[in-house]
């Protein structure tokens, strides 16, 4: 029994011709996005604070609301959320330059700590930058320091910005003290003359500022030696982010 020749347009089988076509032009489009990305320089920040923005907008990332038919994503308002988000960083982080060639000019960039964190930007006086041992009085040469951060913080971009007092301790008790009977008013007071020198000395609006005293309860290292319970002993100072402003009650510009 003779074979059937194939007519024109029969195939033996297999994927169809034009599959081999798709396939390279699939192959040819991902090495072209690959060499973008390999081209291409990556902001950790920025990423961040961009998944940040979609978080919880649209539903689909972890810790998002969950969508119903009442509610509708904005895209511009989306876009305007990043944009807003990104600018925010560049304004951080220029402050945050500005803090460290300040404290590199006065030689205490090994005391005063400056980062960006996921709350905002902090600025952490480590040990006796700003107080005595025992004491609640602002050293005198610490005000300069704080009047040139305040200086900063007036700058239009930063106005509107809150800014959190936080006094820690290290774990040792206070020996002696009839003004301080705990780790609790030590760091709680300190932070407040920290937060009244802005106001007073500094003019800065009150209503920018919140306090917290945390004893030793918040300790970035364990109490288990000299060096790390200097490091417990700061005052932390954070320029609170848009995101982290709204924890704070009834603050309106």
């Amino acid at each position: 029994m003779s074979r059937r020749r194939k007519t024109q347009g029969e195939q033996s089988g297999g994927v169809p011709e034009y599959m081999l076509t798709y396939g390279d032009m699939m192959t040819l489009l991902l090495c072209f996005f690959v060499l973008l990305f390999a081209f291409s320089e990556i902001d950790a920040k920025k990423f961040q604070m961009i998944m940040e923005s979609f978080q919880g907008s649209a539903g689909v990332l972890r810790g998002g609301k969950t969508l119903d038919d009442t509610q509708f994503v904005n895209n511009s308002t989306l876009e305007d959320d990043v944009t807003n988000n990104l600018k925010e960083i560049r304004d951080l982080r220029a402050l945050k330059e500005s803090l460290e060639r300040h404290l590199e000019e006065n030689k205490l960039q090994d005391q005063i700590l400056v980062e960006l964190d996921n709350r905002g930007l902090l600025v952490r006086f480590e040990d006796n930058v700003l107080f005595d041992s025992g004491r609640a009085e602002l050293k005198p040469e610490s005000k300069k320091i704080l009047e040139f951060m305040s200086k900063l913080l007036e700058q239009e971009k930063f106005a509107d910005k809150v800014i959190r007092v936080e006094g820690h301790t290290d774990s040792d008790p206070i020996k002696s003290s009839r003004q301080f009977p705990t780790n609790w008013e030590l760091s709680t007071i300190r932070a407040v003359n920290v937060a009244r020198f802005f106001i007073e000395e500094t003019n800065m609006m009150p209503q920018r500022l919140a306090v917290s005293g945390y004893s030793k309860y918040h300790p970035v290292a364990p109490n288990t030696s000299s060096e790390n319970k200097a490091k417990n002993r700061r005052v932390d100072i954070v320029i609170l982010s848009s995101k982290y402003e709204k924890s704070e009650p009834n603050y309106s510009n």
